[in-house]
């Protein structure tokens, strides 16, 4: 009986995926032509006779894994260019930064190179990041690309497969050599990228937490595009009081607004930029590629944005800083909740950032909530401390710095109630920020601090985190709101400093690190496993993630990591300590 498709149905009604017979002896280019001419209209299921390595006369193509039908999800295939081939000039690769800017500089050329082909490759947006489908090793070039291998139906489509794999390829690898390529464009992405990240190593010892030079162009080109507004945008430019001069590598003296250590207000009317500031300080923790307008906006790179996300599971929490004599009696030093309040889970998010390290936060009163942040005169005489559980984090955030080394920045637009407790205010005006903290200043009253214990540290059940379901491993993504993470559909969309579709993959790939090669081994607290996690990242780079996995994906940082792990509905702690 013939299907759908054609071809006799086994193995529970499916065509036929026959693989044909293995290929041996010689596994060059030519053979590799010869093979898939061979294939015309033959069953789908033969291009998988074509996995393994084929040796071509300047690069190896290895066929990873061939896609089941036409429908799956594309095949993967990897490319390594030996380092004579590739001819990468030690000043391109020498140190980790400028090998990550050149391999990312060499990815992008791929992706303009393969326009129109079947073939595709993970470039990435402005941010430049890590990632595993273009390294830099010993000045070998490795990349990781996907295929849809190309089919009439389910029968193969020879002439375009042959055309992909033996013609578009090698022409792409051509591209790719460091002769053929801008050398002057090259060198300056990694220049960039190099001044980029001296700047952000500068900002501890300058006592700032941020920095925004001067000329920056900080509004993007739509709510939906994160290219550089042209044309309208406003060139940033720092008032003078707060000016800072920076002595980078390649730039040499740049000036710019540092934003020091403590609380720092950032005030103004409505659609003035302090929101797009924010986005930009956000984002500064990344670096960026040339051209973007925000490639001297940094921020530390352990800086993590709060906001309230109501609805999210807490997991014996320590929230008892912010929250405490609860009319249910419940434990706020273990609080546990399927369904966080807005105050519930902004007060978890602010104490699981410290607890994975971050000392900077960031905070945008329209993603707050409200009564976790401000209580004024009138509420608190009409609603008495004893009657109100929570403790504004206006009251908080001056012990934090002062106790625990956390800065904060944040926009405020609707109270007066943090003029008490800044160490600065910046105030936007169309677009241009101004010193008004003596102003504010003059405006202050008196306020009295609450005490802020750091929450205590957890350990995790290591039985809670699986990226297991029905026996096999299930991770993946949906756009950029879902990470699908064994049994777990965990909702991303709170966490702003995902800038990367494979960022969410790698967080996932990164949980399944800690829980299957037992970093959370029901001994270590979260902080220490991260701390492990971290070192063999900084040590084997982001390819020590991917074991067995062949799709895209890039690095991501140790704080989305445990935002991500927080938010598993399974997530189980053994205990506080």
């Amino acid at each position: 009986m013939s299907g759908r498709y054609g071809g006799q149905r086994r193995n529970g009604g499916r065509p036929d995926q026959k693989a044909g017979p293995e290929i041996r002896g010689r596994r060059d280019a030519a053979r590799l032509s010869e093979e898939i001419r061979k294939m015309a209209g033959a069953s789908y299921g033969r291009y998988k006779s074509l996995t393994g390595d084929w040796e071509f006369e300047d690069f190896t193509l290895t066929i990873d894994r061939v896609q089941s039908d036409p429908f799956a999800p594309p095949s993967r295939i990897s490319v390594r260019i030996p380092a004579d081939v590739a001819d990468m000039p030690d000043h391109a690769w020498h140190s980790p930064v400028r090998r990550r800017a050149t391999a990312d500089y060499l990815v992008r050329q791929a992706y303009r190179n393969l326009k129109g082909a079947s073939l595709r490759i993970d470039a990435g947006g402005q941010e430049v990041i890590e990632r595993a489908s273009g390294r830099i090793h010993d000045g070998d070039v490795l990349l990781r690309l996907g295929i849809e291998l190309p089919g009439h139906g389910r029968k193969i489509d020879a002439r375009s497969a042959e055309r992909e794999l033996c013609e578009r390829l090698p022409d792409m690898v051509d591209a790719l050599r460091w002769d053929a390529l801008d050398a002057a464009e090259a060198t300056a992405f990694a220049d960039t990228v190099e001044d980029t990240a001296a700047l952000r190593d500068q900002l501890p010892a300058l006592g700032l937490v941020a920095f925004a030079a001067d000329g920056a162009v900080l509004p993007r080109r739509s709510g939906v595009s994160d290219l550089p507004m042209e044309g309208a945008a406003v060139p940033f430019e720092s008032p003078e009081s707060l000016r800072v001069s920076v002595k980078l590598p390649h730039r040499g003296t740049v000036s710019g607004l540092g934003i020091p250590e403590g609380i720092t207000l950032v005030v103004g009317g409505g659609f003035h930029g302090k929101s797009t500031l924010l986005h930009a300080l956000e984002r500064g923790v990344y670096d960026h590629v040339p051209g973007d307008g925000r490639e001297l906006v940094v921020t530390r790179s352990d800086a993590f944005k709060i906001r309230a996300e109501e609805g999210r599971g807490v997991e014996r929490n320590d929230v008892s800083a912010f929250v405490r004599n609860l009319p249910t009696g419940s434990d706020t030093a273990d609080f546990s909740t399927e369904n966080a309040s807005g105050s519930t889970s902004q007060a978890a998010n602010i104490a699981e950032a410290l607890e994975a390290g971050s000392h900077t936060l960031l905070v945008d009163e329209d993603t707050t909530a409200t009564n976790l942040m401000v209580r004024d005169e009138r509420m608190q005489a009409l609603v008495h401390g004893d009657r109100e559980p929570l403790t504004p984090f206006v009251d908080l955030v001056r012990p934090l710095h002062r106790e625990h080394g956390v800065s904060t920045i944040l926009v405020m637009g609707a109270s007066g109630d943090y003029f008490d407790v800044a160490d600065n205010v910046i105030m936007l005006d169309e677009y241009r920020p101004y010193d008004v903290v003596d102003r504010a200043r003059e405006l202050a009253s008196h306020r009295e601090d609450a005490e802020f214990t750091a929450p205590a540290h957890r350990v995790v059940d290591p039985r809670s985190v699986s990226a297991t379901s029905r026996g096999k491993t299930k991770l993946k993504r949906r756009d950029m709101d879902v990470l699908t993470f064994g049994e777990n559909d965990v909702d991303v969309r709170g966490l702003a400093q995902l800038v990367d579709p494979g960022q969410i993959v790698g967080a996932g790939l990164a949980l399944r690190v800690l829980a299957e090669e037992k970093l959370l081994d029901g001994e270590r607290t979260l902080a220490q496993a991260l701390d492990v996690l971290e070192q063999r990242l900084d040590e084997g780079g982001v390819t020590a993630l991917g074991r067995g996995f062949s799709g895209d994906y890039a690095m991501p940082r140790r704080f989305e990591i445990a935002a991500i792990l927080n938010r598993l509905r399974s997530l189980r702690v053994r205990r506080l300590v």
